[in-house]
């Protein structure tokens, strides 16, 4: 079995009523509970907007900073995600394309790396 990350950046959402949104709630939940039932269920959560805090930790002076965010000059951010543990990439794809369908917006998958072997 393998880690994916299965998520989307903020902008992916697209401006829709809060009616819409309240709409994609109880689906999003479903396929989380889908998730859970099939066992591949690792972790899932939306992140906050303009409400949470945003903190950066940068260590490229020779001692790590830390500042409040944001950080990095970018025009999009992370929005939420989940990680499933799968067999393989195709499995991966089925739960990014029902999250999808349940969210209303584009999904990207990517599976996590092997930890590595050390002594």
């Amino acid at each position: 079995m393998a880690e994916y990350l299965i998520y989307f950046n903020q902008q992916w959402v697209g401006d829709h009523p809060e009616e819409w949104y309240a709409g994609r709630a109880p689906l999003a939940m479903a396929v989380t509970r889908e998730m859970q039932a099939a066992g591949v269920y690792v972790f899932a959560g939306g992140l906050e907007e303009e409400d949470g805090p945003v903190y950066g930790a940068d260590p490229t002076s020779g001692e790590v900073l830390v500042t409040d965010g944001p950080y990095v000059e970018t025009k999009e951010f992370l929005g939420g995600f989940a990680i499933v543990d799968v067999p393989d990439d195709e499995t991966a794809k089925l739960w990014a394309a029902k999250v999808a369908e349940a969210c209303g917006w584009p999904q990207e998958v990517r599976k996590f790396k092997p930890w590595p072997k050390v002594d």
